[in-house]
């Protein structure tokens, strides 16, 4: 089942959280997951659908709000997705990604924006299977302060 996280969710969900940094190479730290993900719910941040089977969540997506000023909409930023190794290729990822575009619908926003890296094999096929383009008359640039 595919659903809104809410503010109950938060301990399984800074788990799943956590091992999604830990994907990225970044260091455990559930209790800064925790804290992270409690900020964005509260203050409404971000939209966070999660995946559950059984009273356990097994996914989530977490998207970010962004405006474009040319076409004078919103867009989503699809800024995080991930489903635990042991419920992999079971559809869960296609759902969180279809419960994303009926947010995009629902908010009538011009549409998700993604990225993810060239060696993703996984969600490099994913996305285009779920609809995505590719996007390529742009580069993309990153300033970080660090």
């Amino acid at each position: 089942m595919i659903r809104k996280a809410t503010i109950q969710d938060l301990q399984q969900l800074s788990k799943l959280f956590d091992q999604y940094r830990v994907f990225y190479h970044k260091d455990s730290d559930i209790p800064a997951a925790e804290n992270f993900l409690r900020g964005r719910i509260e203050n409404n941040d971000s939209e966070i659908f999660v995946a559950e089977i059984d009273n356990k969540l097994v996914g989530f997506v977490q998207l970010y709000p962004l405006f474009s000023s040319t076409r004078m909409k919103r867009y989503w930023l699809l800024n995080d997705l991930y489903v635990n190794e042991n419920y992999r290729g079971k559809g869960f990822s296609k759902e969180l990604i279809e419960a994303a575009k009926q947010l995009a619908r629902f908010t009538d926003a011009s549409g998700i924006l993604l990225e993810t890296g060239k060696s993703n094999d996984i969600g490099n096929k994913l996305y285009p299977s779920c609809g995505f383009e590719i996007y390529d008359e742009v580069n993309f640039y990153e300033w970080t302060n660090n």
